[in-house]
């Protein structure tokens, strides 16, 4: 994930990521300062959450409920997915944020959903 505003790369709200992935978090044992995190949906798919130089780096997202969770942290935080595919997801009102060209082949959504980003992984979006 990654946010931009006027054209540069932005942290994201650490308060914000803890807000989000604090119901999920499968390691709570871990220190509130953390920058890793591992999330588990009710529907027991799980992926880890790595924040680091401004991006958070999603590692094996399992399908299903992880998907909505990693939108809703997308949605909140106003970044862009960058999917395995390549393919930048973007909420449309990112569009005016991001640096010359790396909108050209991205895809623009209202909202960044589960669907949504199921779909732009699988190459029908």
């Amino acid at each position: 994930m990654y946010k931009f505003v006027d054209g540069e790369i932005t942290p994201p709200d650490m308060d914000v990521v803890r807000a989000i992935v604090a119901p999920y978090d499968a390691a709570p044992e871990k220190a509130a300062n953390a920058l890793d995190f591992w999330i588990r949906a009710a529907d027991g798919g799980e992926a880890e959450l790595s924040v680091a130089d401004n991006v958070i780096g999603v590692d094996r997202p399992a399908l299903g409920e992880i998907r909505g969770i990693i939108a809703e942290l997308a949605n909140r935080l106003g970044a862009g997915i960058l999917t395995p595919r390549g393919t930048f997801l973007f909420r449309e009102d990112s569009r005016a944020h991001l640096p010359e060209g790396l909108g050209d082949d991205a895809i623009f959504v209202p909202e960044i959903t589960r669907e949504t980003l199921e779909a732009v992984e699988a190459g029908t979006a």
